[in-house]
């Protein structure tokens, strides 16, 4: 349940309340919410049904920390420069890589990439198309947009937010 403060806040602002909102529906105080999302505290057992349902997933997928995909409605979209690319690479060696970039950054980096020459390494980052994932923003689409595992045990995540 590491970092479930996080990703309570990061759902409560996807889904657009503030943390007196979602304290209200729940029953609680804003200061109760504002604790759970600093990881000062985590909500009591009896609430994550309902804390859950609220923030538009399931208790699974509260606790386990997934970033659901999400199409979101046109008018609540954020500005792609405002969002985070979030890479994440898990080794079975336990080599544990996490890339936080600006979107605004990453299509810089693909316009210059197109400059640089591609080596012959097939490494398993080199599956992952960027260039379809910004598409995908654009859509609409947030959370775990790609996860893919190599034959080695290697585990890449892509998520957006």
């Amino acid at each position: 349940m590491k970092q479930l403060g996080k990703h309570i806040a990061t759902l409560r602002k996807q889904r657009g309340l503030t943390q007196e909102a979602l304290a209200e529906a729940l029953g609680v105080s804003p200061q109760a919410v504002s604790k759970w999302e600093t990881d000062t505290s985590c909500p009591d057992i009896s609430l994550l049904p309902k804390l859950a349902a609220e923030l538009g997933v399931t208790v699974d997928a509260l606790l386990a920390g997934d970033m659901p995909v999400q199409l979101v409605p046109q008018e609540q979209r954020k500005n792609i420069d405002d969002m985070l690319l979030h890479v994440i690479v898990d080794s079975p060696q336990g080599d544990k890589v996490r890339v936080n970039l600006p979107m605004a950054l990453v299509k810089v980096g693909l316009e210059i990439a197109k400059f640089i020459p591609q080596g012959q390494d097939a490494d398993i980052l080199r599956q992952i198309d960027i260039e379809q994932i910004l598409l995908m923003i654009d859509s609409g689409m947030i959370g775990k947009l790609v996860e893919v595992e190599a034959a080695d045990g290697t585990c890449v995540e892509v998520v957006v937010e």
